[in-house]
């Protein structure tokens, strides 16, 4: 520690610091538009100028490391000069067009000129001006606002791990760029919306559609995959006008995925408004709550508990879970599953299908191996985590199944099975690097353990967990990387084939807004209910419709891939007459004759609470137990050898909100079209 002095307050300060930090260690405020705390350091603004004692100059504090004794104002009138005539060159070329920018008041080089910056100004000459860039269809761009602070170019290069961007020509020609006329291809590329202090980067969906001041936000969080990314919606009326991030270091730091930021358009695409049932010539005709729910309830009394069926979809929430799998069971039916899961997940331990080591502390691993994952398009933040090990302690990451460009080194050492079965033998040079690592970790995909081999490729990893000393007393590298927002919750709240399942054939079939299946999968004299809030595949199929809400409209329950819960708040009213999903199921079991005991959110939560205590302790993660999953007599070499397959065909649409999203079509065009692999 050195102690340093701020405006003649004394603050003792960790050695390394920069003279910017030590201010706001203070809690003084020191204007800036190139530095961000999470970016590297560039010193291109000069806004951010300050007087130091013995100095002949005002100095950049972003880039100044303060020095023991340092004694540094930041008030003086030589400091305000100074500002006041770095804004007077920033605004020399800027375009006076604050009253159809989209950054409008929210604008950091708005907010300091009504601080640094004068009431007129002296520069007489005409202006530049830049070529707008095409980035994709995401990001809108306005140059001739871009005053070259480089935060998109090094957010780009150091977190998205992509260098399309960069900086061409120097001096009154200097702008960014692409230097040959590519789309920014990341899948973290809206985030430089968010980074730009100007109005050169804005959202294209956003542009000219509201006002921030006119924005009603709501803090909530992203259910497209199962990092849980928290998220800030606003929204004008009944409708969502824009998703921004919200700040949490344990799990997205600042950033989100352009599948979480911009698919909200699909929310009011192709949704479903009013209860339907499908008459015998096969068209579908809107009823009323009473007769859709009775319908429901005559057709589930007229099959065998065994022959009925539930699967929840990938979006659903804890609390709708909850309530079909008790309405099921009371009806006697043990077939119920979540989506993504298949006929033999693994529950017994939670820390056999959890991302164990935390998304922030994947940060201090030293070598990760990945199986049968495409970690950058299933999940992108825990991809960015896992590349600042690489950047910041040169981490060793491997992986084995579809070759996948993961933005930083890596080694692919296979495609299959046969390597994994190569690693689990100790027959591959990639076993040395266990030996050497201190905080070694494995990401398995969770599509992996749903193979007919499953059993055998638990022991296979046993074996490498074991011999490779993943789990140790201060860390366990086991990892499994959930896919959809509502795995996790429905493992804990026990969504598998009962011990008393039957495996006749299904002739009830109840979809809580699960899409994947295809018509292979449904057999024909099925009777299907589909509840959901989107007309997407699976209400083609269904006999009965019930409209249920979407996350932007109801408070629900979500638990995230390393087992930590959040909780969603509704936005914007409902959709014409849909209801929430748990009152639904509540109000059909009555219709049924097998009442469910609660009436309230609260007691619906109480009875999650005897089930799976944890799904109530909110932003609470629970630690995992030693051992990742029990040991199983069961041999490594009964592995099928034979290719991972990929888990995500498409980042851009992955469920029923994507496939609506007018803005997502645009990114699979633009980035597949042309048969371009994103992989």
């Amino acid at each position: 520690m050195i102690e340093v002095s701020v405006d003649g307050q004394s603050v003792q300060i960790p050695k390394g610091m920069t003279v910017l930090q030590a201010c706001e260690l203070v809690g003084v405020s020191i204007p800036r538009f190139c530095y961000h705390s999470r970016l590297s350091i560039a010193g291109n603004c000069r806004m951010c100028l300050v007087e130091v004692e013995k100095t002949p100059k005002p100095v950049a504090s972003c880039a100044m490391p303060a020095l023991p004794g340092m004694k540094i104002k930041t008030d003086t009138p030589l400091c305000k000069k100074a500002r006041e005539g770095v804004m007077e060159f920033l605004l020399l070329n800027h375009p006076l067009d604050c009253p159809i920018c989209d950054q409008g008041g929210e604008c950091d080089l708005q907010d300091q000129s009504m601080v640094f910056g004068s009431d007129r100004g002296r520069f007489t000459e005409t202006k530049r001006t830049v070529l707008d860039k095409n980035l994709g269809p995401l990001v809108k761009t306005i140059m001739t606002r871009c005053i070259q602070c480089t935060r998109c170019v090094r957010f780009a290069k150091e977190i998205a791990g992509v260098e399309d961007l960069g900086v061409l020509g120097r001096g009154g020609s200097e702008e960014i760029g692409t230097y040959v006329e590519n789309l920014m291809t990341s899948e973290l590329s809206g985030n430089v919306i968010d980074v730009c202090p100007v109005g050169a980067l804005t959202s294209k969906p956003y542009a000219f559609t509201a006002r921030s001041w006119e924005l009603k936000s709501t803090e909530s969080i992203d259910v497209t995959d199962a990092v849980g990314s928290n998220i800030r919606i606003d929204s004008r009326g009944p409708e969502v006008m824009r998703i921004l991030p919200r700040l949490h270091e344990e799990v997205n730091e600042e950033w989100i995925s352009d599948k979480a930021r911009f698919s909200y358009d699909g929310l009011k695409r192709q949704r479903l408004s009013e209860p339907m049932i499908r008459r015998p010539d096969g068209r579908l005709e809107a009823v009323s709550w009473h007769d859709a729910l009775e319908s429901v309830a005559e057709a589930a009394h007229r099959v065998k508990p065994e022959e009925m069926a539930g699967i929840a979809g990938k979006l659903s929430d804890a609390e709708s879970m909850m309530a079909l799998k008790d309405f099921l069971n009371k009806m006697g039916c043990e077939r119920i599953w979540s989506e993504g899961d298949g006929k033999s997940a693994n529950v017994d331990l939670r820390s056999s299908f959890l991302l164990n080591t935390g998304i922030a502390s994947l940060e201090y691993a030293d070598l990760c191996l990945l199986i049968g994952t495409q970690l950058r398009w299933e999940a992108p933040l825990v991809n960015a985590r896992l590349r600042k090990a690489v950047r910041s302690s040169r981490a060793k990451v491997a992986s084995i199944g579809p070759p996948t460009d993961l933005n930083y080194p890596h080694q692919h050492l296979g495609t299959g099975s046969e390597t994994l079965l190569k690693i689990a033998e100790g027959r591959h040079p990639f076993c040395a690097e266990f030996g050497r690592a201190q905080r070694p970790a494995v990401i398995v995909g969770s599509g992996l353990l749903e193979h007919s081999d499953k059993s055998a490729v638990m022991a296979a990893l046993e074996i490498i967990v074991e011999q490779g000393k993943v789990v140790k007393d201060d860390w366990n590298g086991f990892n499994v990387l959930m896919l959809n927002a509502a795995q996790a919750a429905g493992r804990d709240l026990g969504l598998i084939q009962g011990a008393r399942a039957h495996s006749s054939e299904i002739k009830f079939l109840y979809l809580l807004g699960a899409d994947e299946l295809t018509p292979a999968d449904i057999p024909a004299n099925s009777f299907v209910v589909y509840q959901g809030h989107h007309g997407d595949r699976s209400a083609y199929r269904a006999n009965i419709i019930l409209p249920g809400t979407a996350y932007t409209e109801k408070e629900g329950t979500y638990e995230n891939t390393e087992g930590r819960t959040q909780q969603t708040s509704p936005a914007v009213p409902t959709v014409g007459d849909s209801r929430d999903d748990w009152k639904i199921i509540r109000a059909l079991s009555e219709v049924a004759g097998v009442r469910l005991p609660y009436d309230t959110a609260n007691g619906l939560r109480a009875r999650m609470l005897a089930v799976s205590p944890n799904l109530l302790r909110v932003d609470d993660v629970e630690s995992p137990v030693e051992l990742p999953f029990p040991l199983k007599n069961q041999s490594p070499s009964a592995v099928v050898l034979s290719s991972f397959p990929k888990t995500v065909e498409n980042f851009y649409m992955t469920d029923a909100i994507t496939r609506a999203s007018r803005t997502m079509a645009q990114c699979t065009a633009a980035f597949f079209g042309k048969g371009e692999e994103r992989a």
